[in-house]
């Protein structure tokens, strides 16, 4: 069932979402060579806390982290530790926070240092193909609208859609319905109406889109050793244009 969120459930969302942008905005200063993943965990834990949130991801389903910290290869869900960062590296870093009762979620991926041309443009295509499935998140569009903008855009350019892992509903919950996938036909799917918050997450690979879950039953790579890259934003469907509430300033677009 998908839950409709009340403006007064959406503005308890803002607040939550303003401290998942905090943390991406923190957590990018301070990614270079030499940094651990675990360092960078501590810091988004503390910046979540200091603003009196819970992490979402940290025991979620046993999951050690207050974030996810993806290296090249790893798709999503990779586990903070010990790696420690060089330069040419990408990183996708996946966050969420709870306040209120209600839980932000937001993911951005990050060049170490100096990358190659290849993974800059991996990273930008797929931040641009968000976009390209936001200008769907209006009333009237149905789901898939969002779903085949995404894909579209991105194989258009040559690179693969993930499609074992989507995007989702937000609220009370860190995942509910909807599901909502990056890759399908349009016009399919529940139209989209005032109060629908969904994170809408496009993971686009340099090569093919197939994966594998690795030994440690969360990080997940591409199967063919590629690169892969991550964006993703809470997103409100209003009865005007979207907002993205995982924004530094809750952006109307």
């Amino acid at each position: 069932m998908i839950v409709i969120k009340s403006n007064k459930e959406i503005e308890l969302m803002q607040e939550s979402g303003r401290i998942v942008a905090l943390v991406h905005e923190t957590v990018k200063k301070a990614i270079k060579p030499g940094i651990t993943t675990g360092e960078l965990d501590a810091i988004a834990e503390a910046v979540i806390r200091e603003n009196g949130a819970i992490p979402s991801f940290k025991g979620y389903g046993g999951f050690p982290g207050s974030i996810c910290a993806s290296i090249n290869d790893q798709v999503i869900h990779g586990i903070p530790g010990e790696t420690i960062l060089r330069e040419g590296d990408i990183i996708s870093i996946d966050v969420g926070a709870l306040k209120n009762g209600y839980h932000g979620d937001a993911a951005r991926t990050h060049p170490v240092g100096q990358v190659s041309e290849a993974a800059a443009e991996l990273i930008k295509v797929t931040e641009e193909s968000f976009f390209e499935g936001l200008k769907y998140c209006r009333k009237g569009y149905r789901l898939s609208d969002i779903s085949n903008a995404i894909q579209t855009y991105s194989e258009d350019r040559g690179y693969g859609v993930v499609r074992d892992f989507v995007g989702h509903g937000v609220g009370r919950e860190l995942h509910e319905d909807p599901p909502i996938p990056n890759y399908g036909p349009a016009g399919r799917g529940p139209r989209l109406v005032p109060g629908m918050v969904l994170a809408i997450e496009p993971m686009i690979n340099q090569g093919d889109w197939k994966v594998k879950v690795l030994d440690d039953e969360w990080t997940v790579v591409t199967l063919d050793g590629l690169l892969s890259a991550h964006y993703e934003h809470t997103v409100v469907i209003t009865d005007e244009d979207p907002i993205l509430l995982t924004n530094s300033k809750n952006e109307v677009f």
